[in-house]
């Protein structure tokens, strides 16, 4: 028997009759885009998140998209992103017609590093675009204050993130707006494409929600060129069912990644890192081998593994046009070598984790 890197169906066997029911809800309401369901998930995620707004939108990729939009950000624009995020990040920022610029993360968190960030704003820097990378929050209260000290936007890529907390506070509300992705393997997982906004500011909600409705506000008055991306209501329903449970199966992740990190000391692996102001949710548990590719090998067959992410952005041929080669990056191109994540979720039984414990310390054993 292998380990699964993550299992979606338990979810839905935890609450069918509650995901069943608003299905169903759905079907005999007869409104099949935007309404009721939209606008109850949308108030209580806001709420949940500790944000004044939230939009519902398509995807995560959109969300980014359209917050980097509604913000302003155009062609000519540069927005500062990790070198190490997936590249749904860089692609949000290419679709405004602006240039993403890499900044290495911290060796330690994986994540965007504020003491790099500085060196790399020029006059045609618009925003900075952290990601929450593996679900633990990025650091931003000094990119807060470098955003306010160079008159930047700050936008927060959480599609990771559900329910992680920065120095106590939700994640949610910290910048100028916040990306969200319901993609079903998500913390916070719909079924099927999903994603949202979360802001304090009204008038960006506004933007938001004009944008991903072909740039209308009023039927048939179309103010801007926009796009079609909205929430679906059987997502909605679905995630708001869900969302009643997300701190209960965040509490099951930090359980099994309390274990990891408890048993796999000894290994030498290296394991996550969590700052003492961060409240991670573990979307995914990372650790980092020097052999990497042949500790997956030896797995293979007994616990599934991910590499997230082998190839850097800068090393993609979709941004070849940027010029970058091997060594651009060091710092993302040694954690791509070297990442590998384990089987982590809200479903994972103990006898799971207990194998792939196993299995890791086995091959670790001279």
């Amino acid at each position: 028997m292998t380990v699964p890197i993550l299992e979606l169906y338990p979810a839905y066997e935890e609450l069918r009759d509650e995901i069943d029911a608003a299905m169903l809800r759905v079907a005999e309401s007869g409104w099949y885009i935007g309404g009721p369901e939209v606008e109850a998930f949308e108030e209580a995620y806001a709420h949940y998140c500790g944000a004044g707004h939230c939009v519902g939108v398509g995807n995560g990729l959109d969300a980014l998209h359209l917050a980097l939009r509604a913000l302003g950000v155009g062609p000519g624009d540069e927005v500062i992103v990790a070198s190490n995020s997936y590249i749904a990040t860089l692609l949000a920022v290419s679709m405004t017609g602006a240039t993403p610029v890499l900044v290495e993360p911290d060796a330690a968190t994986h994540n965007l590093d504020p003491s790099r960030i500085e060196a790399a704003i020029t006059g045609r820097t618009k925003a900075l675009l952290p990601t929450h990378l593996y679900g633990q929050p990025a650091d931003l209260d000094p990119m807060l204050d470098i955003a306010r000290r160079h008159g930047l936007r700050l936008v927060e890529d959480a599609a990771q993130a559900h329910g992680a907390r920065y120095k106590g506070r939700r994640v949610g509300s910290h910048g100028d707006a916040v990306a969200w992705s319901f993609y079903p393997s998500k913390n916070l997982g719909a079924m099927g494409d999903a994603g949202a906004v979360t802001t304090n500011d009204r008038e960006l909600a506004t933007r938001v929600r004009m944008l991903g409705n072909y740039g209308s506000s009023t039927r048939y008055v179309n103010e801007v060129k926009g796009v079609n991306s909205r929430l679906d209501p059987l997502q909605a329903a679905i995630l708001r069912v869900k969302l009643s449970r997300l701190d209960e199966w965040n509490g099951r992740r930090r359980a099994v990644a309390s274990t990891y990190t408890a048993e796999l000391a000894a290994t030498g692996l290296a394991l996550p890192f969590v700052p003492n102001w961060a409240d991670p949710v573990w979307h995914l548990y990372v650790v980092q081998a020097p052999d990497r590719d042949e500790l997956q090998a030896r797995l293979d067959g007994k616990v599934q593994t991910q590499i997230h992410y082998r190839i850097p952005p800068h090393l993609q041929g979709a941004y070849s046009e940027l010029g970058f080669t091997p060594g651009s990056f060091p710092v993302a191109e040694r954690l791509a070598n070297r990442v590998l994540s384990l089987p982590i979720g809200p479903h994972l039984s103990q006898a799971d984790v207990d194998l792939v414990i196993r299995a890791i310390t086995r091959r670790s054993s001279p």
